[in-house]
Parts: C-alpha cells; sequence; structure tokens
C-alpha cells in the first residue's frame, strides 16, 4: 500500500489561508475507475481511496506511515510567491 503525504494547498475560490497548515495522508489508488454500466458514474472497489488521515506537522504524519508499513512520498509545498503592487499600479 502507498501513499502521499502533503501539505493542504490554499482554496482557489477564497482568499484566506484557513486549515493550510495541515498535513494529508492519502493513499494512492490501487486499481483503476470503470464506468458503472447502469448509471455510467465512475467507481471501484478500493476503499482506500476514500481515507484521507489529517496530520498536524510533516513529522507526525511520516512517524505514522513508517509505523504502520506504509511506502508514503512526501511532495514538498511550493513557495509562496507574493507579487507586490500598489493600487495605483492598476492605472499606469
Amino acid at each position: 500500500m502507498s501513499a502521499r503525504i502533503y501539505q493542504r494547498p490554499k482554496n482557489a475560490m477564497q482568499s484566506g489561508r484557513a486549515l493550510t497548515d495541515q498535513w494529508l495522508l492519502d493513499f494512492v489508488p490501487a486499481e483503476a475507475k470503470h464506468p458503472d454500466p447502469l448509471m455510467g458514474w465512475a467507481g471501484s472497489g478500493d476503499m482506500a481511496q476514500q481515507v484521507t488521515i489529517r496530520f498536524a506537522t510533516r513529522e507526525e504524519a511520516v512517524a505514522y506511515a513508517e509505523r504502520h508499513g506504509i511506502a508514503a512520498t512526501v511532495h514538498a509545498t511550493p513557495p509562496r510567491r507574493l507579487k507586490l503592487q500598489a493600487y495605483a499600479d492598476n492605472f499606469r
């Protein structure tokens, strides 16, 4: 069973940064999704895809994965780039 550990990204629909300090552990899908013959919805028999575990720090997530024998890859958080400009720059 393999998983990925990453920091929760900022919601693109809101300007706030709530819950972005959490680290998440998601399991990699073990089987591909296939369409349901009746409704056409995508689904699979892999129940681990529905599990997301939250941690306060990256070290806690890595320790949990090692303790339970989960092969986890840590995805580093990209650095924040701020575009600093004055309001008057909109009119130049």
